[in-house]
């Protein structure tokens, strides 16, 4: 990302400079960027100083930037109308031709500068009045930004309601449970799908989080020290959209928390989806699962096989993603305050996990949306290696016995058994109680508590799998989607009223 590279002073020889009169003649013929001029335009460190390139990401944010600061410049008497008429007519022109089209620049911020004062000559260079680009950058990420997050929470929500259907479809499912990858208890397709549910639930909240102080205004912070022109920052604040101001210049110009918050999130989501993805390969090779051709792949030499390729990349992408973190964390430690050149690198951490993780999202969901569980075997397997044993131990603390004392006794019948009946179980009794089992419960309600339908009927508490709990759990889910759709599309309006404010006023302009 661009940003402000000179070492704690804002180059703003192309414009009027921060703490200048508005009256002072901006530099007229300075080739190539303006705000470099003849003395810091050359040299072969230009290419490795320049991120236009990169900066298209953000070509639309410096647009909306200039013209809500050229308009706030203009109604506070800082700029004449028809200076700022000329200006934000430029800046049109320059929206239409594309981000291709801008001249040489150091960065986009610059290249659109050198191309509206191009286009209106020196006056142009009043855009940049009360204004350095180390806020105008920071307005500008936290523009884009936002709305990246947006996107990502709208993915990940629709990555839920996959999640639900699909839970909903298997709520009976029977299906074998696992802790350390060893047969444990049975559970339920529905109640697996909907444990990822609540936690892409979490990731949402997350997001949402991230974008409550992604979305604050930097701008009219100057290069971090404020400037002495009577700006409205509060004016430029609400035509961008933004929901409050950042209180300390300094921190305005400065602060990357925001970008690591969103990056954060992005590889804590990333994680979410790659134990999903890990749970589908390894449930796709154990037969339970058989991915779609949609999202499978063969061999180039073994035309039998079908690879769930495309979930073994969502597992990389949580790689790509906490290596963001990392790279950012890095980037910003230690940093002095106030602006330094390395937060030019900063952004691309942000824009890199949006872009993996959301991908990542659409390909897990649609993987598992997609996927046909075999519930012949699911059922057959889901009492495999004793996994009713705590069922049975559940069963006789219930009814008296200490629970430890219980859990020895079905432990001494998995000793003699890998899958004991009745009568294991009762020989059992009598070597740990010195007792029939039936001293504590009948055999009828024992030969229950070994059946894996029976065990997960069972376990209905709140949160467990078994049938009605599961379904108080998707009335939740479902009643929780729709809260955040409702937030989302609160938060995607706002914006565009914002946007729809910013063209009507400039309209007023040109």
């Amino acid at each position: 990302m661009s940003e402000e590279p000179t070492d704690g002073e804002d180059a703003d020889a192309g414009g009027d400079t921060v703490g200048a009169s508005s009256d002072e003649p901006p530099v007229a013929d300075a080739p190539g960027d303006v705000v470099r001029r003849d003395r810091f335009s050359g040299g072969p460190a230009r290419g490795f100083l320049s991120s236009l390139a990169a900066d298209e990401r953000i070509f639309a944010a410096d647009l909306a930037v200039d013209r809500a600061h050229v308009v706030m410049l203009a109604e506070q008497g800082i700029v004449d109308d028809e200076d700022a008429g000329e200006i934000l007519a430029a800046l049109d022109e320059i929206e239409d031709a594309g981000h291709a089209e801008l001249p040489d620049g150091e960065d986009v911020h610059a290249a659109i500068e050198t191309a509206v004062i191009d286009a209106v000559g020196p006056e142009g260079g009043r855009m940049h009045t009360a204004r350095s680009r180390n806020d105008e950058v920071a307005a500008c990420i936290r523009y884009r930004l936002r709305s990246d997050l947006l996107d990502a929470v709208e993915t990940v929500v629709g990555a839920r309601e996959q999640l639900v259907d699909a839970a909903e479809d298997h709520a009976e499912t029977l299906m074998p449970g696992f802790t350390h990858l060893q047969y444990a208890q049975p559970t339920t397709v529905g109640h697996y799908l909907l444990s990822y549910e609540r936690a892409l639930a979490r990731d949402t909240e997350r997001l949402l989080a991230a974008y409550a102080r992604t979305n604050r205004s930097p701008l009219g912070g100057a290069a971090f020290a404020g400037t002495p022109f009577d700006i409205d920052r509060e004016r430029t604040a609400d035509l961008l959209g933004f929901d409050s101001v950042l209180g300390n210049s300094m921190d305005g110009a400065s602060a990357r928390d925001f970008l690591l918050e969103a990056t954060t999130a992005l590889a804590n989501l990333a994680t979410t989806l790659s134990g999903l993805a890990e749970d589908i390969v390894i449930f796709a090779n154990d037969g339970y699962v058989d991915l779609s051709d949609d999202y499978s792949s063969t061999s180039s030499i073994m035309p039998q096989k079908k690879n769930p390729d495309t979930l073994e990349l969502v597992r990389a992408r949580a790689g790509d993603a906490h290596s963001a973190v990392s790279g950012l964390l890095t980037t910003l430690k230690g940093l002095p305050r106030a602006y330094n050149r390395d937060l030019q690198r900063a952004g691309q951490y942000g824009w890199d996990s949006i872009d993996a993780v959301i991908e990542a999202t659409e390909v897990a969901a649609g993987a598992v949306a997609t996927a046909e569980w075999n519930e012949e075997l699911l059922a057959e397997e889901a009492g495999a290696g004793f996994s009713t044993a705590t069922g049975v131990a559940d069963l006789l603390a219930m009814e008296g016995l200490p629970f430890r004392t219980a859990h020895e006794l079905v432990a001494v019948a998995a000793e003699r058994s890998a899958d004991p009946d009745y009568e294991t179980l009762e020989a059992a009794a009598e070597e740990v109680l010195g007792e029939s089992l039936s001293a504590y419960t009948d055999r009828g309600a024992v030969e229950d508590a070994l059946d894996p339908a029976e065990s997960v009927a069972s376990r209905d508490s709140a949160g467990g799998p078994a049938p009605d709990a599961v379904a108080d759990q998707l009335s939740a889910a479902r009643a929780d989607l729709d809260a955040d759709r409702e937030t989302l599309a609160d938060k995607r309006t706002a914006l565009a009223d914002a946007e729809n404010r910013l063209r009507e006023v400039v309209a007023a302009y040109v």
